[in-house]
């Protein structure tokens, strides 16, 4: 009877610490722990800098088979991906119609990341402001995993280029992060930006006084080019950090072209600068930016013949990096 105890013991305490985010050895979040920003960099628990580099879901009311264990897996496993980004969908039949379905979604590729060791941006995939929700949805989660190292909070995707940094974006982030850091304290938080998130220089005028906090830039290759990196080189040197939470290797649309040599360009300011990056997307769309093909139904172990022209592209650079 004793040792039947004990070992129920011990079962509980191993579920108990896998809910708190203990990462398996030799896991990137194992390594490098809970994120931070010192300066302009993003750093890992031991306090040098540290960038991820991985997938984003696709929006998660219309690619909802990837949020899954078994996705997730192999994306560590074959794609060696640090990093997964749940696309979670505030509107168009995401959240707002159905937020238990779409809550549930998160705490799958969350929960899944915590048994990978990954890191896992949560993001509300939104391009208006809906603070009342956002609120709601971050406090869940803040409140279930408060204190897991695996957590990237993205409040806010891709705001519009009408939506000002100062009268809606700089108060939107002011509330929402506020929520999450009233219940997890050390929250590392990437704070979305004006213009589909690449006003990243104008945010940097005018910071946020929050502490480990990044901002959010946004490229695909074939449409943004110098013109884009010279406005992230101006918002490093005015002293924030910056995290790629999505980038295309397309035309801004999602679509053709691919642009190959100007997203190796950027991969490379990524790597020079330290920056994160993750690429859009885990989707089988019949658009040139998923990285499935169109007929590809399968969760996982997808060959070479499987994937799209970026798909082979990106996995190549995942590959190589790790």
């Amino acid at each position: 009877m004793r040792r039947w105890w004990l070992l129920l013991m011990a079962m509980l305490i191993g579920q108990g610490a896998l809910a708190q985010g203990v990462a398996p050895a030799g896991s990137p979040v194992a390594m490098h722990g809970r994120l931070a920003v010192q300066g302009n960099r993003v750093v890992d628990a031991q306090g040098c800098p540290f960038a991820v580099q991985g997938m984003s879901l696709f929006w998660s009311q219309w690619q909802p088979r990837y949020y899954n264990a078994k996705t997730v897996a192999w994306l560590v496993r074959d794609w060696r991906v640090s990093a997964v980004r749940a696309a979670i969908a505030a509107q168009s039949g995401g959240y707002d119609t159905q937020p238990a379905v779409e809550t549930a979604k998160a705490e799958a590729v969350i929960d899944a990341a915590i048994a990978q060791g990954v890191y896992v941006v949560v993001d509300w995939h939104a391009h208006q402001p809906r603070p009342a929700d956002a609120v709601r949805f971050f406090s869940h989660i803040a409140r279930k995993y408060r204190g897991v190292p695996n957590l990237i909070y993205e409040p806010y995707n891709e705001p519009l280029p009408e939506h000002g940094w100062a009268d809606i974006l700089k108060p939107y982030h002011m509330q929402v992060i506020g929520a999450i850091r009233a219940i997890d304290p050390g929250a590392f938080v990437v704070a979305g930006t004006r213009s589909w998130s690449q006003d990243v220089d104008e945010a940097a005028a005018d910071p946020l006084p929050f502490r480990n906090v990044a901002y959010t830039l946004h490229y695909y290759a074939a449409t943004h080019k110098a013109a884009l990196r010279a406005k992230a080189d101006l918002a490093l040197k005015r002293g924030i950090a910056l995290f790629v939470t999505e980038y295309g290797t397309t035309a801004a649309n999602g679509d053709a072209p691919i642009d190959a040599a100007e997203a190796r360009i950027w991969w490379d300011w990524c790597a020079r600068n330290g920056i994160s990056h993750l690429n859009w997307s885990i989707a089988n769309k019949d658009e040139a930016s998923a990285v499935l093909k169109p007929g590809v139904t399968a969760l996982a172990g997808w060959g070479e013949r499987d994937l799209t022209d970026s798909g082979r592209l990106v996995r190549a650079r995942l590959r190589a990096e790790r």
